[in-house]
C-alpha cells in the first residue's frame, strides 16, 4: 500500500514531495482543495467534486488549469502508482508561487497538489452503535468573513471546533451558526429524523454543501422517505429521534449522543440504516469516468 503524492503531475512519496516555501497555499492559505475516496478503486462522484472545486476556486479568483478529464487522469495515475485496496484521496489547488506579498498579478500558478493515502477503516462501532458528538462553543464562520461554501484550506475554524469536541470526548463537533442555528460538523454534514422525517440545515445556515448530503437527499425520493432543508436549532438535534452524519469518507455515520444526551432510543435509527444502505448500493456504482459529467449538469454551491 502506498502513501504517493503528485505536484503539478509529479508523482513521489509523499515524504518526497515539495512545495515552494513561497507558495500562496503555504504562505497564505490561500488555496482550495477536495477530498475524494475509492469504491473498487475509483474515485466516487468526481463530477460533483471536480465542479465544487471549481466553485471554492472561483471564488478565490484562482484557475485550476486543467480540465476534468486531466485532473481524473492524474488522480487514476496516482491511484494505480499507489496500489491500495481502497484510497483517500485529497486534491489541492493553491494559487501559486508568490514573493510573500499580496502583489497577486507576480503568482505563478496554479500549483495542484494530489495525496493518496489508504483509506482510513473507521470501527465497525460507528456504524453500529452511533458516535458521540459535541456541540462546541465555537460558532461556524460569518460567510460575511471567510464563507463556509469556499471549500478552503484555511480550516483553523474547523480544528478549533475538533479540537474542543476531543477534548470533551467527543468523536466530532456540531457547530452553530452565528445566529444560533445548526450548522455543520468540522467534516460532516447534519441530518436529524423526526416523526419520519429527514431534515438537514439549509445552505444558508452557512455550510458547505457536502456532497454526500447531496446524494442523500437525491436518495430519498426513491426511498419513499420525506426530507427537507429546514433552519434547526441545538433543541431540534437533541429531541430528534434519530440523527446521523454525512462525509466522503464515513459515508452515513449514526449519532449516538450530543453531550451525552442519548439521541432517540441512543442507537441507530430506521431511517438512518435505511439511507446508509442505499448509499453504499449507489455509491460504487458511480466511480470514475462514468461519473465525470454528474457534475457539468448541476450548479450552485456544494459539501464532503
Amino acid at each position: 500500500m502506498g502513501f504517493l503524492a503528485s505536484v503539478n503531475g509529479v508523482i513521489t512519496t509523499a515524504e518526497e514531495a515539495r512545495v515552494s516555501v513561497l507558495d500562496n497555499g503555504f504562505a497564505f492559505g490561500d488555496s482550495v482543495y477536495e477530498v475524494l475516496r475509492t469504491y473498487g478503486g475509483r474515485p466516487f462522484a468526481p463530477g460533483r467534486h471536480f465542479r465544487r472545486l471549481r466553485a471554492s476556486a472561483g471564488r478565490l479568483g484562482i484557475e485550476v488549469g486543467l480540465s476534468d478529464t486531466e485532473l481524473l487522469t492524474r488522480a487514476d495515475e496516482l491511484l494505480a502508482r499507489a496500489a491500495n485496496g481502497e484510497s483517500y484521496l485529497r486534491i489541492v489547488v493553491s494559487r501559486g508561487v508568490g514573493d510573500c506579498s499580496y502583489a497577486f498579478e507576480r503568482v505563478q500558478g496554479p500549483t495542484v497538489v494530489m495525496i493518496c493515502k489508504p483509506l482510513p477503516a473507521y470501527p465497525a462501532s460507528h456504524y453500529d452503535r452511533g458516535v458521540r458528538v459535541a456541540a462546541v462553543d465555537v460558532r461556524r464562520n460569518h460567510p460575511l468573513a471567510l464563507d463556509p461554501a469556499i471549500k478552503s484550506s484555511n480550516l483553523l475554524n474547523n480544528i478549533l471546533a475538533a479540537r474542543e469536541a476531543q477534548a470533551r470526548g467527543a468523536d466530532e463537533p456540531v457547530l452553530l451558526n452565528q445566529e444560533g442555528f445548526l450548522a455543520e460538523g468540522a467534516s460532516t454534514n447534519v441530518f436529524l429524523g423526526r416523526d419520519g422525517t429527514l431534515l438537514t440545515p439549509p445552505l444558508s445556515a452557512g455550510i458547505l454543501a457536502g456532497i454526500t448530503r447531496e446524494v442523500v437527499l437525491e436518495l430519498l425520493a426513491s426511498l419513499g422517505i420525506p426530507g427537507r432543508e429546514k433552519a434547526l436549532r441545538l433543541s431540534d438535534l437533541l429531541s430528534a429521534d434519530e440523527a446521523f452524519l454525512t462525509s466522503t469518507t464515513r459515508e452515513v455515520v449514526p449519532v449516538r449522543e450530543v453531550d451525552a444526551v442519548p439521541i432517540g432510543a441512543g442507537a441507530p435509527g430506521p431511517l438512518t440504516r435505511r439511507v446508509l444502505e442505499a448509499f453504499r448500493v449507489y455509491a460504487p456504482g458511480h466511480c470514475g469516468q462514468a461519473a465525470l459529467s454528474a457534475g457539468a449538469s448541476r450548479s450552485g454551491r456544494t459539501s464532503g
